[in-house]
């Protein structure tokens, strides 16, 4: 595996950019400086997340979203650490 987390990653399943096996691994975001624990997707050559607004669910249930334009971090969290 890479050391390195993708440019780009979501966590919905039905998106082109969800990988499995990366979010298994742990993939933490800092935005903006900040850790963010409620990220559904992010993108760090466009400078963005999208971060779940709440418990708060569209007609098709899923998260609603707030798209939010920064500088992201995202990081392999080190499993060591949660356990």
């Amino acid at each position: 595996m890479t050391d390195t987390p993708p440019d780009r990653l979501a966590a919905n399943p039905n998106s082109p950019f969800y990988d499995e096996k990366m979010l298994e691994r742990g993939v933490g975001v800092r935005f903006k400086g900040v850790e963010k624990t409620n990220v559904e997707e992010y993108c760090v050559s466009e400078g963005w997340v999208r971060l779940s607004a709440g418990k708060t669910l569209d007609r098709a249930g899923n998260p609603m979203t707030v798209k939010l334009k920064g500088t992201v971090e995202p990081y392999f969290r080190d499993p060591a650490a949660d356990a």
